[in-house]
């Protein structure tokens, strides 16, 4: 037999279970706080209906029991099997009218203490959710006999065989400062103006998945994305040359950009970035691999409508089941519900290519977060299951200091660099493309003349007897004539 530190009580919230390294240590005492609307009830629940044995119970100090199973139905988590102790403070009082919090913790305090003994030695619940503490505090005299009746309240819980989960209003009172110590295990959630986050800070007896974990409440109850931790994923990949289908380009890197790298297409506004990542992309679904394009710069009609005018039939390798498209609209997702969505195209779908469209778009969904550290987290997973990942980033001048790669210090986490730029020659706007860097080979050290033609990407010869070409405005260089002495 399996001691507690081997058994796991799960919540029912895969995304949670899994921070928690399995879920909850049974027979003890966890605290939920956060602030009104958080969602610490919905939390709760999760663990309540997730019971196999269908033996737990709500003990409600603050909702009657008609319109917490009302808001459960709404919240997508239905307690029908779910029994409830209601012990509302003040029930009777209220109803008359005579209700006061100043009732004394001997008279009212007490008899909700011995209420919820009273109930648990008949039913013998194995999972207990009192919701919530806070309302004890107006019953207590004091701070100190506030934390005696809630120590000897969960003791008593734990020790009849009950993983109890508690939740309490997060207040700067020295009452609420204290419960984290009276509890096995503390997770705070949180609503901020980046979204909805949980942070576990206390796991007796148990490792944890550290740092703000995103999650969302919907009609299905508590979703929760897990922080995305490169080093936890990986598996063996050959690291060998993926041909563009453009011969020009497989000069320019002598013989493609390898599987498993990162290569990031730098350029300004409309030099053709997409395009050339359409171009590679389409390439992979050629081979009858699974490739992802994750678009937050523009919706799916009007990326199809240019792939069609260029000659790349992307709607047909999607109808093959070879490429999906996903147009993202940055405000409606968090950097961890991204990385869950494409961890399930890699890990359950076979993704082995993947095109973020661009790097801008998605530090609209990092918001507050430090773009480096997700693109490198996301990258860094990426590459360790062994799948090519192509980086759309804008740089904002069109000529002049044009050597600047990205905007956003990003450039190191790149395997291999595609600069495309403007030139001005001849009174017209030309376009180029050069490689800047290359970790696992050579690379042709000019540039070429960038083309999107009707037929496709058109890539000229080695640009020759130019100079000054990254600034925008390439000077031509006389050479000497075979005559001259």
């Amino acid at each position: 037999m399996g001691t507690d530190a081997d058994e796991r009580v799960l919540t029912g919230v895969a995304g949670f279970d899994a921070i928690l390294r399995g879920g909850l240590i049974p027979r003890r005492a966890y605290l939920i706080r956060g602030g009104p609307g958080s969602g610490k009830t919905t939390l709760g629940l999760h663990f309540l209906v997730n019971d196999p044995t269908e033996s737990s119970v709500f003990i409600t100090l603050g909702e009657p029991e008609d319109q917490l199973r009302s808001n459960a139905e709404r919240s997508g988590v239905p307690m029908d099997k779910v029994a409830v102790l209601d012990l509302s403070l003040g029930q009777a009082e209220v109803a008359s009218g005579n209700y006061s919090l100043l009732e004394s913790w001997d008279v009212e305090g007490n008899a909700v203490h011995d209420g919820i003994l009273e109930y648990v030695r008949e039913h013998r619940p194995r999972r207990i959710l009192i919701d919530s503490l806070s309302q004890m505090r107006y019953l207590a005299s004091d701070s100190f006999q506030f934390r005696k009746q809630v120590l000897s309240l969960l003791r008593t819980l734990t020790a009849s065989g009950a993983t109890v989960v508690f939740t309490s209003e997060q207040a700067a009172s020295e009452d609420d400062h204290a419960l984290p110590f009276l509890s096995d295990g503390v997770i705070s959630l949180e609503h901020t103006d980046n979204g909805r986050r949980c942070v576990v800070t206390k796991l007796r007896g148990s490792s944890f998945a550290e740092g703000p974990h995103y999650f969302s409440l919907g009609d299905g109850g508590m979703t929760l994305y897990p922080r995305l931790i490169p080093d936890r994923h990986g598996r063996p990949v050959e690291h060998t040359q993926l041909g563009s289908g453009i011969p020009e380009f497989d000069a320019l890197t002598r013989g493609g950009i390898e599987r498993g790298t990162v290569t990031l297409l730098s350029g300004p506004t409309g030099v053709g970035k997409t395009t050339l990542g359409a171009q590679l992309m389409s390439e992979a679904a050629r081979r009858g691999e699974r490739s992802v394009i994750y678009c937050f710069d523009e919706g799916t009609s009007t990326f199809f409508s240019r792939c069609r005018q260029v000659n790349l039939p992307m709607e047909e390798m999607v109808d093959s089941g070879h490429l999906h498209f996903e147009a993202v609209e940055p405000l409606h997702y968090n950097p961890d519900q991204f990385a869950a969505g494409v961890r399930t195209e890699v890990e359950q779908r076979g993704t082995t290519t993947v095109m973020i469209d661009s790097l801008s778009g998605y530090h609209q969904s990092v918001r507050g977060d430090e773009l480096q550290q997700r693109v490198h987290a996301l990258c860094r997973y990426l590459v360790n299951m062994g799948v090519t990942v192509l980086l759309v980033n804008e740089v904002f001048s069109i000529t002049g200091e044009q050597t600047r790669v990205t905007e956003h210090g990003l450039s190191y986490i790149a395997d291999n660099i595609i600069m495309l730029r403007y030139i001005e020659l001849d009174g017209e706007l030309r376009k180029t493309v050069g490689v800047l860097k290359k970790r696992a080979g050579g690379f042709e050290k000019g540039l070429r003349e960038f083309e999107i033609t009707q037929e496709g990407i058109r890539i000229g010869a080695p640009l020759r007897g130019l100079r000054g070409i990254l600034s925008g405005i390439p000077e031509i260089v006389s050479t000497p004539s075979r005559d001259t002495p």
